[in-house]
């Protein structure tokens, strides 16, 4: 794919205009246009708010309920739990094109999902108990998008919501101030009273350009009150003091932000051997042959972008801004034809780094450890496994987890993922994807059961230019969801550049 070049926007005290779509619950879109102030200073003129009741299909996951699935059985199960999520996003396809109504579209997918489970049941009965309670996961429903979560954050620490902002603070006290429940939903947003989304202009402009900027993504979302000026929320980040015995190095990886346009919609460690797994686009750094066919043995053999010889494979969903380019996957699964649409922005910069633990030594990974952060359907799923923070340059001690940030002039938008630290010191993988590893308890420690290994931390920044609407590709049905951001990480160092790394950090020393 042609890589892309940018041109750093300024932002002004102009009314910013947001342009968002949202699949209605009826099978519809509905164009919203919304004005964020980055100021947060009022617009001129007359402010009216659109209303539509909103919605998007909501299926059990069944992938995260598999925890004892048979490792004769995972690649026939994957594939299937792959197929669910096709199916999901056909029929996302068939009701936002009004083939079908509400009613038809559900009925047909629970009968397609009724069909997958029994296959699932099935493989994984030749080896072990077939699980129980699988035909109860067919059913799907229409979930209402106003939705307010919270999401993994930081430690500790308060986290006010006077400006739209909504969870994420682990362990962390809520302050619902500044008339969050009155009315300021959404971000720059002055009038309260119980307006949702931010104010809007003229009643909006449908399909058009609106005051500020381009039209927005057309098909499903981001919505306007996924929004919020960075400006207005309080700092809310507070890490664990490190104790007697911490390992306070760090080993940095240095692997480019994917100028050689390395991109797929596969799901190597999710969806193995099945292309479009992930139903949205990755960019890649680190090792340069990862797709959906990928095995330990291709990895080890692959070349990287990394410096150092580090051939892990780093992959995160692209940020698009909707500006209306037709980007050359426009007409392609995983892109356009699933509602990922827009210019893809080439990062600004890219930090891989390995962190210690704050209280104690940590141990080497294994190799081709597999770890995902952060839930592709917390939208859907609902925050348990939710693990986004969004934020500003310079402004980095306010994280947010369900809202976009808007920067102010000369501050670029920040993505940043803390991996989970704590290993089970026995499976690189587990058959939900996520058993095998855990994060550290609040005070820093790992679980029993569970020993410290480097934290990868991921830091990615992007220059969105002033007045156009962002969004992180996701899964059709997700509606582009800031909770939704996630982060995929296969660990194919070799043992001595992984002992090099365990060393500088349990030393204290920073390398890399």
């Amino acid at each position: 794919m042609r890589q892309q070049t940018h041109k750093r926007g300024r932002f002004t005290n102009k009314t910013v205009a947001i342009v968002a779509a949202l699949a209605l619950g009826g099978g519809g879109a509905a164009i919203i246009a919304a004005n964020a102030s980055a100021s947060g200073d009022k617009s001129s003129g007359e402010e009216r708010t659109l209303s539509a009741t909103a919605g998007t299909i909501s299926c059990p996951d069944v992938g995260q309920k598999l925890n004892a699935v048979p490792r004769q059985s995972r690649t026939e199960v994957d594939r299937n739990l792959a197929e669910l999520d096709s199916q999901v996003a056909k029929a996302y396809q068939r009701m936002a094109n009004k083939e079908a109504g509400t009613d038809s579209v559900l009925t047909t997918l629970q009968q397609q999902r009724t069909a997958t489970l029994d296959r699932i049941g099935t493989a994984i009965g030749r080896s072990a108990q077939r699980p129980a309670g699988l035909e109860q996961m067919s059913a799907c429903k229409m979930q209402q998008t106003n939705f307010a979560g919270k999401g993994r954050g930081g430690r500790g620490g308060n986290q006010q919501q006077g400006g739209g902002q909504q969870g994420g603070q682990q362990g962390g006290n809520q302050q619902q101030g500044g008339g969050q429940q009155g009315g300021q939903q959404g971000g720059n947003n002055n009038q309260g009273g119980g307006q949702q989304g931010g104010n809007q202009q003229g009643g909006g402009q449908q399909g058009g350009n609106n005051q500020g900027g381009n039209g927005g993504q057309q098909g499903n979302g981001p919505s306007p009150d996924d929004f919020v000026d960075i400006t207005k929320v309080q700092p809310n980040v507070k890490e664990p003091d490190n104790q007697g015995g911490a390992s306070t190095g760090s080993f940095v990886s240095e692997c480019g932000v994917n100028e050689q346009g390395i991109r797929n919609t596969d799901n190597v460690i999710v969806a193995p051997g099945v292309g479009n797994g992930a139903h949205h686009t990755h960019d890649y750094v680190g090792n340069k042959t990862t797709n959906a066919n990928s095995t330990n043995d291709s990895l080890a053999a692959g070349e990287t972008t990394c410096t150092n010889g580090d051939q892990s494979t780093y992959y995160w969903p692209v940020v698009r801004v909707q500006d209306g380019t037709q980007e050359k996957d426009a007409n392609q699964l995983g892109g356009g034809l699933e509602g990922n649409v827009g210019k893809i922005l080439t990062p600004k910069s890219s930090t891989i780094e390995f962190k210690g633990s704050p209280v104690g030594k940590v141990t080497a990974m294994p190799r081709f450890l597999r770890i995902i952060t952060g839930d592709a359907k917390a939208f859907t799923n609902g925050t348990a496994n939710a693990n986004a923070h969004w934020s500003c340059t310079g402004f980095e001690d306010r994280q947010l987890t369900d809202k976009y940030p808007i920067c102010p002039q000369g501050s670029d938008v920040v993505r940043s993922f803390a991996f989970q630290s704590c290993w089970d010191g026995k499976n690189i993988d587990s058959a939900n994807h996520r058993d095998h590893v855990a994060f550290a308890q609040e005070d820093g420690s790992c679980a029993n059961g569970f020993q410290a290994i480097p934290q990868l931390v991921n830091k990615i920044t992007y220059e969105v230019p002033a007045g156009q609407t962002y969004a992180v590709d996701g899964f059709p049905e997700q509606l582009h969801k800031p909770i939704t951001d996630h982060d995929d990480f296969i660990n194919v160092m070799s043992d001595q550049l992984m002992n090099q790394a365990v060393q500088c950090i349990n030393s204290g020393q920073k390398c890399g």
